[in-house]
């Protein structure tokens, strides 16, 4: 069941799988094209694995997700890492610009897109908070049957009916007039798309 206001398939995973899937999270946002210095929204960021990773290349992360205790997870691992320059907001992905009102250089979002109901809606959302020449990355599982997805030994992601091949992803987010720059594949399982 899918609480009010989250989008289908899209909860955070049980501890340890997560690092297992992303050993290497800096290794995935450069091939995305985060670079140092940038001002970044991490989207949908969960309990911050991403955002750990993104803070200690940013200038400033905006971590925002709908659930406030994987907000006050994300907190805590970047506390205890020492990063500062990080604010954490609990509010809906749709209303991204009313939350983050300054430009962003980047908009980083994984996992996460397969499930939002209206994915143009959100592209457009993300589109009005990028600065001139931003960038918009969204990374993706691959449209492959869920029980070929192991992760430490078992079937992971979101549901296959869920997965959007890169062509599905590519149209719902040209459709808000943003264009895709490149694709990169992510092992094992996903693929980046960036779009400016």
């Amino acid at each position: 069941m899918t609480l009010p206001g989250f989008f289908d398939g899209t909860g955070m995973p049980d501890p340890g799988w997560w690092e297992a899937l992303w050993p290497d999270p800096a290794r995935v946002l450069e091939r995305v094209g985060l670079r140092p210095g940038m001002d970044v929204i991490d989207l949908c960021s969960g309990d911050g694995w991403f955002t750990l990773k993104i803070a200690q290349l940013a200038r400033h992360v905006a971590s925002i997700d709908l659930d406030r205790q994987l907000l006050d997870t994300a907190r805590v691992r970047l506390k205890e890492s020492g990063a500062v320059n990080c604010s954490f907001i609990a509010g809906d992905a749709y209303d991204i610009a009313a939350l983050v009102p300054s430009k962003a250089d980047f908009v980083f979002l994984a996992n996460a897109f397969h499930g939002v109901p209206d994915r143009t809606r959100l592209a457009c959302a993300v589109r009005d908070t990028l600065a001139p020449g931003g960038q918009f990355a969204i990374v993706n599982w691959h449209a492959r049957p869920r029980e070929e997805t192991t992760v430490l030994g078992e079937p992971r992601g979101p549901a296959t009916e869920l997965r959007l091949t890169p062509q599905q992803t590519i149209q719902s987010v040209e459709a808000a007039g943003l264009k895709l720059v490149k694709m990169v594949e992510l092992p094992s399982y996903h693929y980046g798309a960036v779009f400016a």
